[in-house]
């Protein structure tokens, strides 16, 4: 598959208040698209337009409200006259416990927006973007492949993004548009550094070797989309490592599970969220 210049074209980032759709938007804007950024706070998402530029707009949107993300997509398509690209990155992060202990409500609630938000945001998008063979980025993570103890929602949720991108790469080719998956890390964002200022979380992340939790910028994140998106890349993954992981994980998967399992720092941990029965979440 050929190239894919973003400049001249039409392009819509959810979660693009700050950090990596921040970023990605500002990265797309330089490069000579058009930008809409989508975000919940009206305030903040128009601020975040504002500062990149005469070409960049911001619209506030829950992107689990289907009737909302649908009109802002067909919005941006009439107001511009078409949209090319659609970076469904808009996540949050669980409260750090087990499924056991997390509350019903707080679990679907990261499902709802994780997965359900990014499905919410591509269906609309299609209609515009695969006329006019286009991209979409659906953003998963590490977690799509890594063990979700303690992240369980996060993890099933961006497994299925995985899914859900694979899937429609291939259903695009008949129309010349095309997919990518970006698989992230940890990346230096508010919703990062939120998660591990819980002290379990941070215990969590010092259980393992430095390189696997050795943060990028938001910056590194949004050129690896910007740049996956004009090689029409299948996958975007950062740090490069994960690729190594994410074609191996057939046999590194079991042999870290059993590992965890006799951890006994690791069990500590899991005995403790568990524990946690019942403590509303700040993050959700």
């Amino acid at each position: 598959m050929s190239g894919y210049a973003v400049a001249g074209r039409v392009a819509l980032v959810t979660g693009a208040a700050r950090g990596i759709g921040f970023e990605t938007a500002r990265l797309l804007h330089e490069r000579g698209a058009t930008v809409v950024l989508v975000d919940l706070d009206e305030a903040a998402t128009q601020d975040a337009a504002e500062r990149i530029g005469a070409r960049a707009s911001g619209v506030a949107c829950d992107v689990t409200d289907r009737d909302a993300i649908a009109a802002v997509v067909d919005e941006t398509a009439e107001r511009h006259g078409g949209l090319d690209v659609a970076v469904a990155n808009a996540g949050v992060a669980p409260p750090v416990t087990t499924m056991k202990a997390v509350d019903a409500d707080t679990f679907e609630r990261v499902v709802e927006i994780d997965l359900l938000g990014v499905w919410r945001t591509v269906k609309p998008s299609l209609a515009h973007i695969a006329p006019r063979q286009g991209q979409v980025v659906v953003v998963a993570s590490v977690y799509a492949f890594l063990n979700g103890a303690v992240a369980a929602p996060y993890a099933v949720s961006k497994a299925g993004v995985e899914q859900l991108g694979r899937a429609l790469r291939s259903e695009l080719v008949p129309t010349g548009a095309s997919a990518t998956v970006a698989y992230f890390g940890f990346i230096d964002t508010d919703m990062v550094r939120d998660a591990f200022s819980d002290p379990l979380a941070a215990r969590f992340e010092q259980a393992f070797p430095g390189f696997m939790t050795k943060r990028l910028t938001a910056e590194d994140a949004g050129r690896g989309i910007a740049d996956g998106i004009e090689k029409r890349a299948a996958t975007v993954i950062l740090p490069k490592w994960w690729r190594v992981y994410s074609a191996l994980r057939g046999v590194v998967n079991p042999l870290l599970d059993r590992a965890m399992t006799a951890d006994d720092d690791l069990q500590q941990i899991l005995r403790e969220a568990d524990a946690r029965e019942g403590v509303p979440s700040s993050t959700v």
